[in-house]
């Protein structure tokens, strides 16, 4: 269990006690992960947000499910970004950040007394906006790099075993197969973003958040990057915050729409409820509106 598991006193015991306690229900009937492992439901619960005193995000409650890929959609400032760090505390990575409320992994609150604040984002890892490869080390290095963060030991054998099972679920090893030694900071835009998604399956994750993941590339790269996300929902439980309509529409099953009615409030989930639905029949006039470009 998360609380139990990140009690442990190095990280190495902390995630193989985690590992193991994930793979409890691992004989259980239902999607699983690339690990094997059941896929994870995140439930928040009445969960407000805040800078200091601001409240940037304010009663939000949604279940996001396994093996589909929620979309979280919405104008500049309404907090999507802000809930999306959240769901794997990194929001307290800001000074001053706080959260109340409640957010669970398959029922165990990540905020729990006791809960390593790594261990749960070793289990939800996080894609960001600009790709950020570590430009110095080799493509090779940037995909094990989980492996040295997490402090977990494993042999050359099994980290060559992972490196390439990771590229080749990132559609990244017949490109780069040939030049593992050279650095990541060299390839493409798209490719870099796509090292990016290697290096955060890499240490088989069962939660991937990915903030605009495809802002920063051209339409190839993009479209490339949507086919990957359609791809690893199969094996992840995905939520991405993306701008644009057409990227919601084509990549994920569920879209929550997020609002601020004026500058200075916090942001707040309007409605959400399966892609099809939000875009052609929503039940908020706002969300129709935001969605048929009346605002936003």
């Amino acid at each position: 269990m998360l609380g139990a598991a990140t009690k442990r006193k190095t990280a190495e015991e902390r995630q193989g006690t985690m590992s193991d306690s994930s793979a409890v229900t691992a004989t259980s009937t239902g999607p699983v992960t690339a690990a094997g492992r059941p896929a994870k439901t995140i439930e928040a619960r009445g969960v407000n947000l805040f800078y200091g005193d601001f409240q940037a995000v304010e009663d939000v409650s949604i279940t996001i499910e396994p093996n589909k890929v929620t979309a979280l959609i919405g104008s500049s400032g309404c907090g999507k970004t802000t809930f999306l760090r959240s769901l794997n505390r990194m929001h307290e990575l800001t000074p001053g950040a706080s959260v109340k409320g409640e957010i669970t992994l398959d029922g165990e609150d990540i905020y729990g007394a006791g809960v390593d604040p790594v261990a749960v984002r070793r289990l939800i890892g996080m894609v960001f906006q600009q790709p950020n490869p570590f430009p110095t080390m080799s493509i090779y290095d940037n995909v094990a790099a989980g492996f040295n963060l997490n402090a977990k030991k494993i042999s050359k054998v099994q980290k060559d075993v992972a490196v390439e099972r990771s590229l080749r679920g990132a559609h990244l090893w017949e490109e780069v197969k040939d030049r593992l030694d050279k650095p990541g900071g060299g390839l493409s835009g798209g490719q870099q973003q796509r090292l990016c998604i290697a290096r955060a399956i890499a240490v088989e994750p069962e939660v991937l958040l990915m903030d605009e993941p495809c802002s920063a590339l051209d339409p190839v790269a993009t479209l490339a990057i949507e086919d990957l996300i359609g791809e690893l929902k199969s094996r992840y439980t995905i939520v991405i915050v993306t701008h644009n309509m057409q990227q919601a529409a084509r990549a994920s099953d569920v879209t929550a729409f997020f609002n601020i009615e004026e500058t200075g409030k916090p942001g707040r989930l309007v409605e959400a409820g399966p892609t099809e639905e939000i875009f052609t029949k929503p039940t908020k006039q706002e969300t129709e509106d935001y969605v048929s470009g009346r605002f936003g």
